[in-house]
């Protein structure tokens, strides 16, 4: 049996809409999308843009980061995150990670605010690794404190919440989705960047279309260009699969919460392996992550030799050539990130897994996990 990692879910609705998309129907499924989208997760404006790196490059031209201007962010993120920032030639700031859960570690986020107030500090990116999430209110305050900017890179927080209220609706300043995250392939690509703030989206919706200006009672082609935008936007197919897939988002949690539950109950007390904590914390269950007491490579490919695919998020931006190179990084720079690195390791969870397949990666981790000494 092979079981993957990821496998995107389509269904009568997804045919649905992609067919009326097809057949030229007036209906415009972006702004069908943007619209939903706001009242799925209680956002008051939304951007459907081409990919999740799309909406974080858009974010960082909404809040007109510049040269020499420096963006602060996890080092245990998708390398999307630094690089958004770099296209600017702006300068990313890696803070390492907190033990449990992989996201940043905001004691270490408040030292490094505290010792480095400057103008050209822009931003705070704050990953959701799989979509649980620190201390918002905490990261909040920080924000209105040191006079920066909150983005939050919830690529694997769709229907994730904080206090029982949906990430994008929490306060940050913008927050990115992105619907066919790292490792998670989905059939189509998209992401998607929300606000509650009137100045973000009249910018953002400016420049997603290369900042294009037209005058309502003049011919269609007259244009004027009143900025440096780019193109950003979701292709109308794409607009009308992802419209049938969030609609049916809390269902997909749902069926992972189940398999995050069996994961759970069937591996406790394997020999080498840590499971998370899923119960004191808020999660959409988008990924299981556990740990490997050593030789972690070594397990994934022997579950792969057997059929089992797996993921990791992520390997650390430090440990990457490009930035370990261009900012002279330390391996041991970052000790939390480079300790849950050598272990962590992603399990297939996705609503279409059949009991059979579940059944079947739980019982080759055994397996694999009998033969360790």
């Amino acid at each position: 049996m092979e079981v993957l990692f990821s496998k995107y879910e389509n269904d009568v609705e997804e045919h649905s809409n992609v067919s009326d998309a097809l057949d030229g129907d007036d209906l415009c499924q972006r702004e069908e999308l943007e619209d939903e989208f706001c009242s799925y997760v209680g956002a008051s404006y939304a951007v459907a843009t081409s990919h999740g790196t799309s909406a974080l490059h858009l974010a960082m031209l909404a809040l007109d980061l510049k040269r020499g201007d420096k963006v602060v962010c996890s080092v245990n993120s998708h390398p999307n995150v630094p690089e958004v920032v770099r296209h600017f030639d702006a300068e990313p700031i890696f803070i390492d990670i907190e033990e449990n859960y992989y996201n940043i570690d905001l004691n270490k986020l408040e030292e490094y605010l505290q010792e480095n107030k400057s103008k050209k500090l822009k931003a705070v990116i704050v990953t959701h690794v799989a979509g649980i999430t620190v201390d918002l209110e905490r990261l909040y305050n920080m924000g209105k404190l040191y006079n920066v900017k909150i983005v939050e890179d919830a690529c694997d927080a769709l229907g994730a919440t904080y206090n029982g209220q949906k990430i994008g609706s929490t306060g940050a300043d913008i927050t990115c989705f992105n619907f066919s995250s790292h490792l998670r392939e989905n059939i189509c690509n998209g992401g998607m960047l929300v606000t509650d703030d009137d100045e973000i989206i009249e910018r953002a919706r400016l420049l997603n279309n290369h900042a294009i200006v037209r005058d309502e009672d003049a011919l269609e082609y007259i244009y004027d260009v009143v900025d440096i935008g780019n193109d950003y936007s979701m292709s109308q197919l794409d607009a009308a699969f992802i419209r049938a897939m969030v609609k049916k988002q809390d269902k997909v949690m749902q069926r992972q919460k189940e398999i995050a539950q069996i994961y759970s109950k069937e591996l406790v007390g394997v020999d080498h392996i840590t499971l998370p904590d899923l119960e004191s914390v808020e999660t959409p269950y988008s990924l299981y992550i556990i740990k490997i007491d050593k030789n972690r490579d070594s397990f994934a490919r022997e579950l792969k030799d057997k059929g089992v695919h797996t993921g990791l998020h992520f390997i650390p931006l430090h440990l990457i050539s490009y930035y370990k190179t261009k900012y002279s990084l330390k391996v041991n720079a970052f000790p939390v990130a480079l300790r849950s690195y050598q272990q962590v390791l992603s399990l297939p969870i996705y609503a279409s897994m059949s009991d059979e397949e579940i059944k079947y990666v739980i019982d080759t981790i055994k397996e694999v996990a009998s033969t360790r000494v």
